[in-house]
């Protein structure tokens, strides 16, 4: 084991590390913090929850201790792929950096403009960002990328499944071709390794464990149900819960709509949960999160946008409501218990639907998981009520159902011919017109930013069915042409 005081830290840095409680560094920590600490480039390759964060954060303060930054020219740039990731590595960063006279600004979207703004307009030594949001800024002239000496882009495999590798390669080409790069990824598709290849100078290759693998400290469990029915999926969840010492735990699904499903389930069983998802507004996810980091919250259904990242150390559970749609989710998803050499409990609900993803899932691990069989009488589940009503074996589908609006778009698709206007009142009656006049393209919400964050939420609901939005499109609402 190797100890922060053999790292060549300096004793600002080393004492901000032992208020913190930490003395011995991680595998990755230990090889990259003095590379790193020489100006050398580096290509990390290590799974969530190895301490990837400190070990570029570490040596960043130390190299920018000396030095002053400029007015909208950061001295170094973190690209991080979502918002809780950058705020998580904006959190470290003031955390390690404490009694040092640097200065950070963190650029995610969801937060005012002009405070960003400010920030930059005084010159910070650290910009902390999501892709997205940095280009806006760039874009409107506020900010200038020529005085990077240190870029870090981590979970960069994480960024390619987002679809911001080309915002990538244009920071990249934003930047001095001089400057030291950090470059993290948990895995090594081809894109991230054509990436490396042409922007990384050099580099160190640090692989601290095998890419996708599972930590030894997680006990996993398989729990199959004889149904693919949410609402035994969701009572199989309560059971889980129920029956295991869980301390806090997090549930994924695999959808944005699930998460909300399940987290108004749990609430209603008298379960502490809340959701987490991409939809949901900037300061609801930080409040969530930082109710479920103090111990606040219990459960946190949250869907994939935040299986990676997540800087909470001592999470207990982690129960996969949903086989994943990608083995390697499986992988994020667990990592989040079981870290820092804890121990953690993993479980996955399987229905006779999810074989093939199963089957995935236990090829990429590549070892035998125990199966745990639920005392449940499947056939005569309670119907669970308003939010978890089931219907024909289908459930309702959140708020929108609720409300009635999907119920009178499927009257208005469903309404009979003679309820059409009658022929003798032309002006009532559009079937005559030769052509609807078309309905006026809606603007984009949010601009340039908003069209980039598309692949997130595109691939975090992966699988989801996709409606009409809140209004039907003209062509359904014309009455029908008597026959």
């Amino acid at each position: 084991m190797t100890e922060f005081v053999e790292l060549g830290l300096s004793p600002a840095t080393l004492a901000a590390v032992a208020d913190t409680g930490y003395t011995t560094a991680t595998p990755i920590q230990a090889q990259a913090i003095p590379v790193a600490l020489q100006g050398r480039d580096i290509l990390g390759i290590a799974q969530t929850g190895t301490g990837k964060t400190a070990a570029f954060t570490l040596p960043m303060i130390d190299r920018l201790a000396a030095g002053r930054s400029k007015a909208r020219m950061p001295r170094s740039l973190v690209l991080a792929p979502t918002r809780e990731l950058a705020d998580q590595v904006a959190a470290s960063f003031e955390r390690y950096s404490k009694g040092q006279k640097l200065s950070w600004a963190l650029l995610i979207g969801g937060v005012s403009f002009g405070d960003q703004e400010a920030k930059l307009d005084r010159g910070v030594d650290v910009l902390i960002a999501t892709p997205g949001r940095l280009l806006d800024h760039f874009e409107r002239g506020k900010l200038l990328l020529t005085g990077v000496q240190i870029l870090v882009v981590d979970e960069a495999d994480r960024m390619l499944d987002m679809g911001f590798i080309p915002d990538i390669e244009r920071i990249f080409k934003l930047t001095p071709a001089k400057k030291q790069t950090l470059f993290f990824s948990a895995t090594m598709p081809p894109e991230i390794t054509r990436l490396t290849k042409q922007f990384l100078n050099d580099p160190l290759r640090i692989e601290v464990a095998r890419p996708a693998t599972t930590a030894e400290t997680i006990a996993q469990h398989l729990v199959p149900i004889p149904t693919a029915d949410p609402k035994a999926k969701r009572a199989a969840l309560r059971a889980l819960v129920e029956r295991a010492d869980v301390k806090n735990g997090i549930v994924f699904c695999n959808r944005k709509s699930e998460v909300d499903i399940v987290a108004k389930s749990l609430k209603k069983h008298g379960f502490d949960a809340a959701p987490i998802h991409g939809d949901l507004d900037q300061a609801t996810r930080m409040r969530t999160l930082e109710a479920f980091r103090s111990g606040e919250l219990r459960l946190l259904c949250a869907s994939d946008v935040a299986a990676r990242g997540l800087d909470i150390p001592d999470v207990s559970h982690v129960f996969n409501y949903d086989v994943p749609h990608h083995a390697d989710d499986y992988v994020h998803r667990i990592g989040r218990t079981g870290r820092a050499g804890k121990s953690g409990q993993a479980f996955m609900i399987v229905t006779p639907a999810d074989s093939k993803n199963l089957d995935k899932v236990q090829k990429l691990i590549a070892k035998s998981v125990d199966k745990i069989e639920l005392d449940l009488d499947w056939e005569n589940l309670k119907d669970e009520g308003r939010g978890g009503r089931e219907r024909g074996g289908r459930r309702e589908r959140g708020a929108r159902a609720e409300s009635g609006e999907r119920k009178e778009r499927s009257s208005r698709r469903e309404r009979p011919a003679e309820a059409a206007p009658a022929p003798a009142e032309p002006k009532e009656s559009v079937a005559t017109a030769p052509a609807p006049e078309p309905a006026a393209e809606p603007p984009a919400r949010g601009g340039a930013r908003k069209s980039r964050e598309r692949p997130q939420r595109e691939a975090e609901d992966e699988g989801a069915v996709v409606g009409f939005g809140a209004e039907a499109p003209a062509f359904l609402l014309r009455p029908v042409r008597p026959s």
